[in-house]
């Protein structure tokens, strides 16, 4: 994909509607170098696998864990430390209280529902399970609706795949025992970990961290051949994050390399762990001189 050499240059984003992309997206953070052209469907990750797979869209959001599988895999895409969307995790995991399932150690010998295992919100709440809670993720079998976002990976062997299943509904109907990532409100299903609420900004403190989930990235040919337009993207990036008001206690959208340095460690150690990647990356590799920079 070409870009011109000088001048203004027009982008193709995928980008989803969020309180930090706000101004962004509504034309308040404008630019006459760079004319962003939202074209990515309503909810983002739908866009994931167009870009990996097809090559669509100049930029756009993307999930980290994502990311990390697209760095293996060697697809032009490169990073921004800059944090679209973020949230604490604890709360995703549910489990079926009726079926013994009372604290994260009973998922070991369980069936366990998420829409795809390489899934980032999936990732950091195995991560926590592991480490926080001493759960043997290999002893649980992870049922998937969904395939990955890239073509070439292939699950561990302990993922079932169940093809035009709502994660939802298989935990409203019992076919699996706790998952991740569902809306259910039922009475026979509770939160998995007790006080989410307060484990999550216990994991902060104790981390130094936030759980990011989707970060920015450009293709590289722009990187590469424009670096002014990629400055420029991150500039309205953050004026858009400003003009949504002070972050609260915790900064769910960090930007800039050292304020994302530790949740990255963390993502990689968690995803090399997992068998979402077959090694480990240096947070430094995820960048290009020009987003290291910003």
């Amino acid at each position: 994909m070409a870009y011109p050499a000088t001048g203004p240059v027009r982008l193709e984003v995928n980008l989803a509607d969020y309180p930090v992309t706000r101004a962004l997206k509504a034309g308040a953070v404008r630019s006459d170098l760079v004319d962003l052209a939202f074209t990515g469907p309503k909810t983002a990750n739908e866009g994931f696998k167009p870009m990996l797979r097809e090559g669509r869209f100049d930029a756009g959001e993307l999930a980290i864990g994502t990311y990390l599988q697209a760095r293996i895999y060697d697809k032009p895409l490169v990073l921004l430390p800059a944090v679209v969307m973020g949230r604490h995790q604890h709360q995703t995991i549910l489990a079926r209280a009726d079926r013994g399932v009372a604290q994260p150690k009973d998922l070991e010998g369980r069936r366990v529902g998420i829409r795809t295992y390489s899934q980032t919100t999936g990732i950091w709440v195995r991560g926590i399970l592991q480490h926080r809670f001493g759960v043997d993720l290999s002893r649980i079998t992870w049922v998937c609706p969904d395939e990955s976002h890239l073509a070439e990976y292939r699950d561990p062997p302990n993922v079932e795949r169940a093809s035009g299943r709502k994660v939802d509904q298989m935990l409203r109907d019992g076919d699996v025992d706790a998952a991740i990532g569902a809306a259910v409100s039922d009475p026979r299903v509770r939160p998995l970990i007790e006080d989410p609420q307060a484990a999550a900004e216990a994991w902060c403190r104790e981390n130094q961290a936030v759980p990011i989930n989707h970060l920015f990235v450009v293709r590289s040919e722009l990187s590469a051949t424009r670096p002014d337009a990629v400055r420029e993207i991150h500039r309205m990036l953050a004026e858009s994050k400003a003009a949504a008001g002070p972050a609260g206690a915790i900064d769910f959208h960090p930007f800039g390399l050292d304020a994302n340095r530790r949740a990255l460690e963390l993502m990689i150690r968690y995803s090399v762990e997992q068998q979402i990647i077959p090694r480990p990356l240096a947070v430094d590799e995820l960048f290009d001189a020009t987003t290291h920079a910003l």
